[in-house]
Formats: C-alpha cells, structure tokens, sequence
C-alpha cells in the first residue's frame, strides 16, 4: 500500500553517463546535459512541470515529473521546491497531494505576499524545472492499514491527507474513514469533485464539509473546530486513529479537543505558532561567518526576523521538520516557539524556523 517513487536508470542515459563520468565535473555535466533534456544531471534530483490545473478558486495542482536521482516520497510527507522568483532562487515545503510513478503532485494555494506560492499559481509555465529536496516526515499511513480512521484538514492541510486519501483508494479503501474539511467557502474547497467520488464509491468513507464562511444550506455557518462537537459528528469517536494538518491554531485546537479522547492522534502544521505573550523587545544577533550583528525582535522566529533583515538563510518547511535552516548556537538562549521552553545549551543546533531569540545570540551563519 506504501507508493513510493522508484528509481529509474534509462539505458542512453547509462551510456552516456559512463562516458561522462571520466571526461567531465558533475556541473560541467549538467550544464550540457539539460540543454538535451531537462532532467538529466549528474546528481541532482530535478521535476518538470507537465501539466497545471485548477483545484479550487484559490489553488492550483502542479503536475510534476521527476528525474532518476528523485529518491521517492510517501504520501503525507514533504518535499522542498527550489524554485527561481525574480532571479532568486527560493525554496518552499509541500506535502504532495499525489504520487504516482514519476509524477508527483503539488496543489498550492497562493498565500497574500508569497513570492513562491504566487509564481507557482500564475506564472509557472509547462516546461518549467524545480530543484527537488529528499523527502521528509513522518505523519504517513501504516504498512498495513486497519481500524477505524478520522481525518481533519483546514485549508492548504488538505494535501497531506489527500494523497494518503487517494493511496487508501487505490488499495480499495478497506478502513472506516471519516473526514473532516474545514474551508471558508465551496469555492476554496480543494478536490471537491473527487472527494464526493470517493464518497460515493466507497461506503466505508464519510465526507463532512465545514464551510465557515458560506451557509451550509441549513442555515447557518460551520462552527470551527473547537467548537465542533466531533462525538456526535464521527461514530465510535474512541476508536478512531486521527490524523490532522492545518494552520497551528486549528492544529492546536485540535490537539486540545482530541489528543487524549482517541486511539491515536497526530498532526502537523503548515503555518508557525503565534508569538508567546510577554514577548517584547528586542535582542543582539551575531553571525559569526559573516562578522554581522543585527538587532531582532524577540517576539518571532530566527528565520523570520533574518529575512527581515534582507538576509536569505537556508530554509525548508519552516515548521521545524526537515532541519533545512538549522545551524549551530555557539552562546545565548534560545525560544521554541512552538512550545515556549528555553533553551541556554551552548554549541548546540537550532533550527531558527521555529526559534526565536530569548537573549542575545551568536550563530553559525
């Protein structure tokens, strides 16, 4: 039940790639390599845009062909696209919403200010060649699925649980499956077609709609989720595996309602914690590769308050999963925005997505 991308070595490719190998550096390669197809690299694991189609008012699916040297990806993990805005070359996690074979799926939605969800959305054009970043995370489904399911998405969290929705399909969606989607209006509502279908063709899943900002056709709005008497929605509430993904106030809530009312609950989330009260003003930052020292606020991330500052530092998820940004604390303390703790353990690795500084800082950057 487990899709995984295989590797694939075409016999041109190998040939070439052999005699290559004693003639050339690897970039040399690549720069001749691609201008006879795109995907072929050295090492570089690279994807193709094949094909763009709408998934809602408000985000478009990615069809994306992947090269040899792409490892593979489960459904509910992530992947980091490197992607070229305006001559930069940035980075954004996705969790795809299908894998099949050498194609995966992103479906994004474009988010107020977002440079790379912007271009994805309208300007990406079939053709169009993304760096690709070994696949991440732990909120898949089992090797061998069983028991009673409960799914809850709110906007962009949908994906996740869209691919590993579409694996269980394809195996015959042989588990009680409710869920739960939370979205503003049916227009913003991803997959909505196909989620009606799988409704339809499999008795075992159940498909509830909380619209939040439309009538729900019986006169009134969905409540959110903290409100949302889950029992009474979901059979055998007790018995049911959860899997949640969305921003970090519905994630926590969430985790509030459920965590500790079911057989299992897991979940993630796709935007960062809202600062901690208390935290104001602001502290000394010292990068000691670059020899800067910058004044940041206290009350949001590293990672945050970098770029802020016109600096580019590595990054990924920024949600703390794939360690893309993190980088040594050679002194200072340190805040976990997702949890508050203070951290004063010197030479020790931060991952300044989801840090934020507690007193001045020197960092390995």
């Amino acid at each position: 039940m487990t899709a995984v991308l295989p590797r694939r070595t075409s016999a041109p490719f190998s040939r070439v790639l052999r005699v290559a190998s004693a003639l050339v550096e690897p970039a040399v390669f690549d720069f001749w390599a691609t201008r006879v197809n795109p995907l072929w690299t050295w090492e570089r694991p690279l994807a193709r845009l094949r094909e763009r189609r709408q998934a809602s008012a408000d985000a478009m699916t990615l069809v994306l062909q992947t090269n040899r040297h792409f490892a593979g990806v489960r459904p509910g993990q992530h992947v980091n696209l490197g992607v070229e805005v305006d001559g930069a070359r940035l980075s954004r996690s996705y969790s795809p919403s299908a894998v099949a074979g050498d194609r995966i799926e992103i479906t994004v939605r474009e988010v107020a200010g977002g440079r790379v969800s912007r271009h994805l959305c309208r300007d990406a054009r079939v053709g169009e060649v993304f760096d690709l970043g070994a696949a991440f995370g732990e909120m898949t489904l089992p090797p061998a699925v069983q028991g009673r399911w409960l799914f809850l998405a709110a906007g962009s969290g949908i994906t996740p649980l869209m691919a590993m929705l579409r694996q269980l399909d394809a195996a015959g969606m042989a588990v009680q499956m409710d869920l739960v989607y939370w979205a503003r209006t049916r227009a913003q509502v991803c997959f909505a077609d196909e989620l009606q279908a799988l409704a339809a063709r499999h008795a075992g899943f159940r498909l509830h709609l909380a619209l939040t900002g439309q009538d729900d056709g019986r006169g009134g709005f969905a409540p959110r989720i903290g409100q949302t008497d889950l029992a009474t929605l979901v059979p055998q509430l007790a018995q049911c595996q959860v899997y949640a993904c969305g921003p970090h106030g519905f994630v926590e809530a969430a985790r509030q309602a459920l965590q500790a009312r079911v057989a299992r609950f897991e979940a993630e989330a796709f935007t960062p914690p809202q600062a901690q009260p208390g935290e104001a003003g602001t502290v000394q930052v010292t990068l000691s590769r670059s020899g800067r020292t910058l004044t940041v606020p206290r009350d949001r991330p590293l990672l945050q308050a970098l770029e802020e500052q016109g600096l580019r530092p590595a990054s990924g998820c920024r949600m703390g999963i794939c360690n893309t940004c993190a980088c040594g604390k050679r002194e200072g303390i340190t805040r976990d925005t997702q949890t508050n703790a203070r951290s004063a353990e010197p030479d020790a690795t931060v991952r300044i997505c989801i840090n934020a500084a507690a007193s001045d800082l020197t960092l390995d950057l």
